[in-house]
């Protein structure tokens, strides 16, 4: 638990609402006071504005991609996004991609109402600067999470903007790669300022915006700059350097890989915000409120579980792909092509993560032997539509129900989300490693991430005499060519961060959507039927429409992104 996110004060600008800013007088303007209200209103917008259908984790949109179903209760149950998982029937004017756009701008609004009264205080506010570098870092986290689903925004980094500036603004008024580069700017002013350690955990420190511009180089270097393509058409060296200089390690004195990776998915005190968590997003519970300030955004990921956890919904279920990559070969190392001969079983060898990673029947949930997984309903509201398999890193223990999981309108939890944590630096930096040709340094920091998983076995050791699993993950050796080490690189991604909403995202960065997953809707026809229907199209489907929502109301600022929409 960290900064309390209590909603102090809101004057803010809403983008979708043009509700008029509240007037300060000057010498509100200039009181501290006000200035630590709107900051913290800002940092408390990013838990209170995403809801069950707008997670800002992203689940709700990585179930296009090859890691997860969307789950629940059938293809009508959330069918908007049934439509994004199979790219089908997909619509600007869909309720989901509009909230989601509003949210976020709601969100950047907050911050820009803090960064605005931050900029009118009185330099004798000894945190001014501090305040002013966590806010643009709360900037550049907004402007990244709209980026990354929509490509081309309008970017609001003016907090001064009148309502007719705003109504202005284009959507097209900077490249990709300018784009990326302002939310770099905001990042790196960041850097400069914030310190190595703050008192509160969810600000964030110096290692954190470090983190993030290591992220946002990465994804920066990979050009998608014609205006008419979502292609790859180039990998920029300078910014691969740039992830090199911001994943350095002197830069994370502080933090280090968990002894076991399940310790950064704990709900308890005492795993939250460890050495792990660079930067996470703060829940609590017992706050003195009637829930506390509990994640609900994962509210529709549960098992309903009978008696215990009725009412969750048992959306995002790891897919069976997912469960393949997670096999081992005699090597105990993963198959970078895939393999064709049949689906993972317990007989065969995998590695650790699969089992903290996906619930799979006849093993326990959540690790409680008390709740053994089988083929019912109560671990598939879909009946086997979508598998019954659960995602461990979102849920809880029911054992702790009314502890750490708590039932209001839905399921929720105290459990921090982990935006950025050391085991994705290392992985990053690798990936730079591995696209300069430098393949040495990049299997190195794989085979780190690999030892650590090797001896992730708290949870489970007794797994394999109790229930005949088997454990083998071993480490690269020998020199490897670069093509073979960018898959390695690539595959590690996907197995340290597996459930974790990356996915889809990578898979878009790398260039490599379009081909991954027609593939796999090709193999998964007969373990999810509803792949049968679906398809991607490149030069579309890498990102989101504009909402038409936000078309109509920009105008005539806004273009709808590329596909013939």
């Amino acid at each position: 638990m960290g900064l309390a996110c209590c909603i102090v004060l809101s004057c803010n600008k809403l983008l979708s609402e043009q509700v008029p800013q509240a007037t300060l007088s000057d010498e509100q303007v200039k009181d501290p006071a006000n200035a630590e209200g709107m900051v913290v209103a800002a940092y408390a917008i990013f838990t209170s504005a995403e809801d069950i259908n707008s997670s800002f984790s992203m689940w709700n949109f990585d179930v296009r991609s090859d890691d997860a179903y969307k789950g629940g209760n059938g293809t009508s149950d959330g069918d908007v996004f049934h439509q994004l998982e199979i790219q089908q029937g997909v619509l600007t004017t869909n309720w989901n991609i509009n909230d989601m756009w509003v949210r976020l701008y709601n969100s950047l609004s907050r911050v820009n109402s803090a960064i605005a009264l931050l900029n009118e205080c009185d330099d004798s506010f000894a945190m001014k600067e501090q305040r002013l570098a966590e806010m643009k870092f709360l900037r550049g986290y907004g402007h990244f999470l709209l980026k990354r689903l929509y490509k081309n925004i309008p970017f609001v980094v003016n907090p001064n903007l009148t309502y007719e500036e705003y109504n202005e603004l284009s959507n097209t008024a900077y490249s990709n790669d300018e784009g990326w580069q302002l939310i770099i700017d905001d990042v790196k002013e960041a850097f400069d300022v914030l310190p190595a350690v703050q008192a509160d955990k969810g600000r964030p420190t110096k290692a954190a915006a470090a983190a993030f511009l290591a992220k946002l180089y990465l994804y920066k270097a990979y050009r998608q700059d014609d205006p008419k393509s979502n292609k790859v058409t180039a990998i920029n060296t300078e910014d691969l350097q740039k992830v090199i200089e911001y994943s350095d390690p002197k830069y994370y004195a502080n933090y280090d890989l968990e002894e076991d990776i399940h310790n950064n998915f704990r709900p308890e005190e005492m795993y939250e915000n460890g050495k792990e968590s660079i930067w996470a997003i703060q829940y609590s519970r017992n706050d003195g409120s009637t829930y506390g300030n509990l994640n609900w955004s994962y509210g529709l990921i549960g098992p309903s579980i009978d008696n215990v956890t009725d009412g969750a919904c048992d959306f995002y279920k790891p897919s069976q792909n997912l469960v393949n990559a997670f096999r081992t070969g005699a090597d105990g190392l993963p198959f970078l092509d895939g393999f064709n001969e049949k689906d993972y079983s317990f007989g065969d060898n995998a590695d650790p993560r699969l089992f903290l990673t996906v619930g799979m029947p006849g093993l326990p949930y959540m690790f409680n032997k008390n709740f053994i997984q089988d083929e019912t309903k109560q671990w598939s509201r879909g009946n086997g539509l979508y598998g019954y398999y659960i995602s461990l890193k979102q849920n809880v223990d029911p054992a702790l129900v009314g502890e750490y999981l708590i039932k209001g309108s839905y399921w929720a939890s105290s459990m921090n989300r982990i935006v950025f944590r050391y085991a994705d630096v290392l992985l990053e930096r690798a990936e730079a490693y591995a696209q300069l040709g430098e393949s040495g340094k990049a299997i190195d920091l794989v085979n780190q991430i690999r030892r650590r998983a090797a001896s992730s076995t708290q949870m489970f050791s007794d797994y394999p005499s109790r229930y005949g699993v088997k454990i083998y993950a071993t480490q690269y050796n020998g020199n490897y060519d670069n093509a073979t080490t960018i898959k390695i690189v690539k595959m590690e991604r996907r197995l340290e961060m597996g459930m974790e909403c990356e996915r889809f995202f990578d898979l878009v960065r790398w260039g490599d959507a379009a081909t991954v997953l027609n593939k796999y809707y090709a193999e998964e026809a007969d373990n999810c039927t509803i792949y049968r229907d679906a398809k991607f199209t490149a030069e579309k489907d890498e990102y989101l429409p504009i909402p038409a929502s936000q078309i109509a109301a920009s105008n005539g600022h806004y273009t709808q992104n590329i596909g013939n929409w």
